[in-house]
């Protein structure tokens, strides 16, 4: 059981960590939407297609990058000298392999999503594979250990490089170059970082002991999070191949925009819940309380940001990308509830992850993933980029939330329980979304119904969550005593 000194100082622990990750994200998300917007009016959107299909072969192969063995470290709750060396190797080894394959494979792979121009960009980004491989190790100590303003520190310089590198390749006319070697750029300078802030060195080394132990807790999870990204990325190929890739440029501005609250809210949440349910997975009452309590508080905050974004969808593609943006819009509302959905699961993933319980993480995966391809399919057959985002959020709240309450029962986890938490937030955000329907209904201008709608519902929001201030009181009141 944990005693209440230890719980006292991992909540001071935690609470320093989510701050500093919270603050990393905010810093992070409003700098990228102000240089995406840069971007946006610097590059065309068939290019931006095309550095949609090199984004979506990176991604998924990253996802796996590593085996998955760094999580079993940040999980690990004993010492790690003997295993971080077997980690160091197996992430490398991966890496560098999974490298490879993509420089060889790229021409294949471009030239069936009919962007053939494509096959030099994927080959170029395929070095960020090795740098993901050698920087698996202080990464997870920095996750482990709750320094996340040594992540901060990293993410500053990565952003700093990567944007100088990025605006000026982009107005020296580089189009989709410009944002493979951004990519670059920042993955190099966060590497850098990284090692310069870890004190602990570890040398690749073998223990085929551990070895078996970090594969059997790490393959299954590394399939589950191929399969996350695949279920994140397959509707870009679905996107490229059926509709080509000037609509699949729309579709990508308007997912990243969809994004926004999961990485403004979620990121820094997720930055210390592996670690933070690892710690109290022997205490099941504190378990499963803290999975209840980290999603009430993640709602509170996420659910307003969803709306603004779904419900002023067309005013603010309009407004801040520019008319040629404007059929972004068409997907983007659905794909941010998606977004809000994946907030909650992507907690769920981590709490699943703690509890050891890699297989079943899989297993969910595998049929999201099996359910989604052929919908979204159908979906781009019949609606275009909007059929894909509705196919989406059919599969994601349809199928894959009930999956996840059926995995979480043995742990004490009901939906009754967790639904009272989310309550408030629900209904202020249906708040908001009339609010914000009369105001745009109301007034001509595409700012002011952002400015006044924005305004006027956060307000309606903000009356209806008020009863639940003492629990971000709460909160704040740990982060005051740490």
């Amino acid at each position: 059981m944990t005693t209440q000194e230890d719980t006292g100082q991992l909540e001071g622990k935690v609470s320093s960590a989510i701050r500093w990750s919270a603050i990393n994200s905010l810093l992070q998300r409003l700098s990228a939407v102000g240089i995406s917007i840069l971007l946006a009016r610097l590059i065309a959107p068939e290019q931006f297609g095309v550095f949609a299909v090199a984004l979506v072969v990176l991604n998924i192969v990253l996802s796996v990058s590593e085996l998955g063995v760094s999580a079993a470290l940040v999980r690990h709750n004993g010492p790690i000298d003997e295993m971080a060396p077997t980690v160091t190797t197996l992430s490398l080894a991966s890496g560098s392999l999974l490298a490879l394959i993509c420089v060889l494979g790229a021409p294949w792979f471009s030239n069936a999503m009919d962007a053939p121009e494509a096959a030099g960009i994927i080959q170029l980004m395929s070095i960020a594979l090795v740098i993901a491989g050698a920087t698996a190790v202080p990464g997870a100590l920095m996750q482990r250990n709750f320094r996340q303003d040594h992540k901060f520190y990293a993410d500053t310089a990565a952003f700093v490089a990567g944007t100088a590198v990025a605006v000026v390749l982009a107005l020296m006319g580089f189009g989709a170059w410009s944002l493979a070697w951004q990519r670059i750029a920042q993955n190099l300078s966060a590497a850098v970082i990284m090692f310069w802030l870890t004190k602990e060195r570890f040398r690749p080394g073998w223990n085929r002991v551990q070895a078996k132990e970090l594969l059997a807790f790490g393959l299954p999870l590394a399939g589950s999070s191929l399969l996350v990204l695949g279920v994140m990325n397959v509707d870009y190929i679905v996107v490229g191949a059926m509709l080509g890739t000037v609509p699949l440029g729309f579709y990508l501005l308007a997912f990243n925009l969809a994004s926004w609250p999961v990485a403004a809210f979620s990121a820094p949440v997720r930055s210390v819940s592996l670690a933070a349910f690892s710690k109290v997975r022997e205490d099941p009452e504190l378990f499963q309380r803290s999975f209840g309590r980290a999603l009430g508080l993640l709602a509170l905050v996420t659910v307003p940001a969803c709306v603004l974004l779904a419900a002023l969808a067309e005013p603010l593609i309009r407004v801040v990308y520019g008319e040629r943006w404007a059929p972004a819009a068409a997907a983007l509302a659905l794909l941010v509830l998606l977004g809000a959905v994946r907030v909650a699961l992507e907690l769920g993933y981590d709490f699943l992850a703690s509890a050891g319980r890699s297989r079943a993480i899989l297993v969910i995966h595998v049929v999201w993933i099996g359910a989604l391809v052929p919908l979204l399919a159908l979906g781009a057959h019949l609606d275009g980029i909007r059929g894909v985002a509705a196919a989406h959020v059919v599969v994601a709240v349809l199928i894959i939330t009930p999956a996840y309450l059926i995995t979480f029962k043995p742990y004490g986890i009901r939906a009754g329980a967790l639904g009272t938490r989310l309550l408030r937030p629900f209904l202020g955000g249906v708040l908001m979304v009339a609010v914000v329907l009369v105001v745009r209904n109301m007034i001509d201008s595409e700012v002011l119904q952002i400015l006044v709608g924005g305004a006027l519902s956060c307000l309606a929001y903000a009356l209806v969550v008020f009863p639940m201030r003492h629990e971000i009181l709460a909160v704040l009141k740990k982060r005051a005593d740490a």
